[in-house]
């Protein structure tokens, strides 16, 4: 039986998961996007490199706008805001970010010490906006409040149609051999809406085990995709007992390339530096190759780099 129907989404992520990253992935049959973390302040204060991160680009999946903040009627009035000017599936809301210059003010994975704040801002959305909210969160602030259950609930009561689990804590941040995949099964034994498992998603065999190991509905994939974002054709077809597919990684580095600078002329450079970075990893002569990342500012520039890849790359 084809497991074709469970959800394998790209995680939402600041500074990576970009309009080209996300069209680049979408080729690999992702089945859902959120746009990078946009500050729900921002929006209410009219910035315009905010709006412009709620652009949908040109994707056939569903699409979330994803929104972090604390007060109820500011996450309310972005989310209304953005919704009517761009098209989107939902809004996500960042309960789940651990980035201390967030936590400080009160604001992603903070949220998690006050479930029923979580509450409020999703009822303050849910009922500010006509397409459904979801949630991305964590399994608590620390070890010693893992309550994931007791946030996911008040989510849930407050309007929320889906939730995506990182299965660390605030304090765990990235850091390997922290994952609690226990905590999130938890989460999906407790709510009634689905729940996506997300973290230390690498490949068909790590999917597997998140899956078998939560019982959640789908995946939600976000560093496991960066240089390789063939991952999710790959994860399928792990899941359906298929050989992983063949993929021609030089068109699809050319293809993020080409993509990063037409979306963003003037930033692309900077920001395919991380992105090549990542690809370029696991083989001889990389470090030489991501020396000359360093220095890339144009497209030419890039088509270089990917020239001097090995044959067996």
């Amino acid at each position: 039986m084809k497991n074709n129907a469970i959800p394998l989404d790209l995680a939402p992520m600041a500074g990576a998961g970009d309009r080209a990253f996300r069209e680049v992935v979408a080729a690999f049959g992702a089945t859902g996007f959120t746009s990078e973390m946009i500050s729900a302040k921002a929006v209410v204060f009219g910035d315009r490199n905010s709006f412009a991160l709620a652009e949908h680009g040109n994707l056939e999946s569903p699409f979330y706008i994803q929104l972090f903040g604390s007060e109820p009627e500011t996450v309310a009035g972005a989310a209304e805001a953005l919704t009517a000017r761009f098209p989107c599936d939902g809004v996500d809301l960042n309960f789940g970010c651990p980035v201390p210059k967030i936590t400080k003010n009160g604001e992603g994975s903070a949220l998690m010490r006050t479930p029923e704040k979580c509450r409020a801002i999703v009822a303050a959305v849910k009922g500010a906006v006509r397409v459904p909210v979801s949630v991305k969160m964590r399994v608590g602030w620390d070890e010693n409040s893992l309550n994931a259950v007791e946030v996911a609930l008040a989510c849930e009561e407050g309007g929320a149609s889906r939730l995506t689990v990182h299965g660390r804590t605030r304090a765990d941040l990235y850091r390997d051999g922290t994952l609690r995949p226990g905590e999130i099964a938890k989460v999906v034994r407790a709510v009634k809406i689905p729940v996506l498992a997300n973290g230390d998603v690498r490949d068909g065999e790590s999917a597997a085990a998140l899956l078998a190991q939560t019982g959640a509905a789908g995946l939600a994939v976000g560093r496991g995709a960066l240089g390789s974002p063939w991952i999710f054709s790959r994860i399928r077809a792990a899941l359906n007992g298929e050989p992983p597919p063949e993929v021609d990684k030089r068109s699809v580095m050319r293809r993020h390339v080409a993509l990063a600078f037409a979306y963003k002329p003037f930033a692309a450079a900077g920001e395919m530096r991380t992105h090549m970075a990542h690809y370029l990893r696991g083989f001889r002569g990389a470090a030489a190759l991501r020396g000359a990342v360093s220095t890339a500012s144009t497209p030419a520039d890039y088509e270089a780099i990917i020239r001097r890849l090995p044959p067996d790359f």
